[in-house]
């Protein structure tokens, strides 16, 4: 790496785990769904609550919460570890980085925004778990979302395309949140990447949340 970091997003880089620790809270969300069905538990579940759709949010608060409330301590230890690392990484003031605070409006808004994008990987994935009621399938639709949208931007050669492409991918508009530099270069601005994701969620709950209602239990 360079002295001075060059080209790097101090808190970006300290938040690097929540790229792999997204993977963590699909596949446990997924579980927390899926898991019901495989063992036929859900039929006693909406024996005792009829309401489908109650049962499907109660889920979701479920998990929703524990994953704030990990979520949170993850990337407060993320931050944590980042400023004590990174100065000896070349992150120092004598190269423009001030060290990494959650006084500081974008390391703020970096911290709170990866524990809401957490949150959101875990409500995509309960929506997809709902619909396909499958584990393996519901996980690698949901990994396959997050991780091959990337893959396939990075190999159009039309740079408008790309950019749209970039502008919809869960992972990576979603992502844009974390960022404290060079903010105006992005596809999105940082809260609107997360809109994007947020809408992912919604709509994997919705269509979860649908055809819970239309088909049986089986």
């Amino acid at each position: 790496m360079p002295a001075a970091g060059c080209g790097q997003d101090p808190a970006k880089v300290s938040l690097t785990g929540v790229d792999l620790g997204q993977a963590v809270v699909a596949i446990l969300a997924v579980l927390v769904v899926s898991g019901e069905y495989s063992t036929g538990m859900i039929r006693t579940t909406l024996t005792a609550m009829p309401r489908r759709v109650t049962v499907l949010a109660a889920k979701a608060a479920v998990v929703t919460g524990l994953v704030l409330a990990s979520g949170t301590v993850a990337v407060l230890g993320c931050l944590l570890t980042g400023r004590l690392i990174l100065p000896g990484h070349g992150f120092t003031p004598g190269h423009g980085f001030a060290p990494l605070s959650l006084a500081q409006g974008p390391v703020l808004r970096a911290g709170a925004g990866s524990v809401l994008y957490l949150a959101l990987i875990a409500l995509l994935s309960i929506g997809a778990a709902t619909a396909v009621r499958d584990s393996a399938v519901a996980i690698g639709a949901v990994l396959g979302l997050l991780y091959l949208f990337p893959i396939i931007a990075a190999v159009l050669p039309d740079a408008r395309l790309q950019r749209h492409l970039l502008q919809a991918a869960p992972m990576i508009a979603g992502l844009d949140i974390q960022a404290t530099t060079g903010v105006r270069a992005l596809p999105l601005s940082p809260w609107q990447g997360l809109g994007v994701l947020a809408a992912w969620a919604a709509g994997a709950l919705l269509a979860g949340g649908v055809l819970l209602r239309l088909r049986d239990t089986g």
